[in-house]
């Protein structure tokens, strides 16, 4: 595994991590499938999301979301 942190852009700046230029600044992003979305995930580092058993798949990255998002205080 890469230890060189990608550069994530992100349009939603009513995000807790949104940055300077879009830039996403969470130390991790996790992504779900949209199907998964409504499951009341409320926290980027929740418990149910760090299960390495759970695997889906998906046709198109439209079918994704991002979960890491928190919303600024």
């Amino acid at each position: 595994m890469s230890s060189v942190k990608p550069l994530v852009k992100c349009s939603v700046s009513n995000c807790h991590y949104w940055g300077e230029h879009n830039l996403c600044r969470a130390e991790e992003i996790i992504i779900e499938i949209d199907k998964h979305a409504g499951s009341g995930f409320k926290e980027e580092y929740a418990e149910e999301m760090t299960n390495e058993g759970h695997h889906d798949q998906v046709a198109t990255s439209s079918a994704t979301c991002c979960l890491t998002f928190k919303p600024n205080s």
